[in-house]
């Protein structure tokens, strides 16, 4: 036998031998514990959403998830670590808009959102929320709000839980809309600056509904729109912002899991299954109801569609409003 025909059917069994290996992989994974990352502290939406589905599929699939947090550089540490982990489907990653923005908010980011993973699913939006203090006797709408920022050019605040975050660029999308100046006044984090506008520091916030709705319902905030394109079954009296009074107005902080890149599909849609399915579940919706997430599941392809919808569009409002992480 001559050489390079030699060669040809070396290549052909190896190919043979890898398409046979995939399936199997699949079928045996997970054949040890998988490391869950969620690059924020505990406590948190994503935190909380992680742990419920990891809940659940440590049983489905008969290995133990395991929840680890590695919070800081607005989720960067934890998506570098999973960029950089081996590509068996031994560490998964729970994320959230920050996959999109954080390319433009960080210029010398260490790994690329797109190349360096593997989308899975789009598991959940958990609606942000346009508050004031209750007890503003002048501010109950929309347009209300937007009137006193034509009448007071930059005199009136937002606060954030830190520059980039959902929070603060809903504000930003908000301003930019609306053809307003508000002040943007960035925290370390959600807690501190609900307590400030309970206190009257501050003028509005676009919160998380996870940590408004009990100020809401004690009538310490007032709620006067959801930042989603559709009203949101944990405050369903409150309109949108954009039916509210300012059309187009649409921010959707969603959370998804990802792999790192060059995952074997079969393993991505093994997991990918177990999501969706875990999503179903009564015990699931009704925990994510409790922090106002509205669940999605979605397959690894419409993942990969909506990072990059949301790529084009907050990269062209960080770059136009020339916004920085700090």
């Amino acid at each position: 036998m001559n050489r390079p025909r030699l060669h040809l059917l070396l290549a052909a069994a190896s190919l043979a031998a890898a398409s046979l290996l995939a399936p199997a992989h699949a079928q045996d994974w997970p054949s040890k514990p998988v490391r869950w990352i969620v690059p924020f502290p505990p406590g948190g939406a994503m935190d909380a959403i992680a742990r419920t589905l990891g809940e659940k599929l440590s049983k489905s699939l008969g290995q133990p998830f395991v929840i680890e947090n590695r919070p800081g550089a607005g989720g960067n540490i934890g998506a570098e670590l999973v960029a950089k982990s081996p590509a068996d489907g031994s560490t998964i990653m729970i994320t959230s808009i920050g996959m999109a923005t954080n390319k433009f908010l960080y210029p010398r980011l260490s790994y690329d959102p797109v190349k360096d993973f593997a989308p899975v699913s789009l598991l959940a939006v958990v609606p942000n929320v346009l508050v004031t203090n209750g007890t503003q006797p002048n501010v109950k709408t929309v347009p209300d709000v937007i009137a006193a920022a034509k009448a007071q050019p930059g005199k009136l605040t937002y606060a954030s839980a830190g520059n980039g975050t959902s929070i603060h660029l809903g504000g930003e999308m908000f301003t930019a809309l609306a053809q307003v100046e508000m002040l943007h006044v960035p925290y370390k984090g959600s807690g501190p600056a609900v307590t400030d506008l309970i206190g009257g520091q501050v003028n509005y916030m676009f919160d998380s509904i996870t940590s408004a709705k009990p100020h809401i319902q004690s009538g310490k905030l007032r709620a006067l729109g959801v930042t989603t394109a559709k009203r949101s079954s944990a405050l369903p009296s409150v309109p949108t912002i954009a039916e509210a009074g300012l059309p187009g107005y649409e921010v959707s902080p969603w959370f998804a899991v990802f792999a790192p890149a060059g995952t074997p599909k079969p393993v991505v849609a093994k997991l990918n299954a177990a999501l969706v399915q875990a999503m179903k579940q009564p015990e699931v919706k009704a925990r994510l109801d409790a922090i106002g997430a509205e669940p999605i599941g979605s397959a690894p392809e419409e993942l990969g569609v909506h990072l990059n919808h949301e790529l084009a569009r907050w990269g062209k409002l960080i770059t136009d409003r020339g916004i920085k992480p700090d």
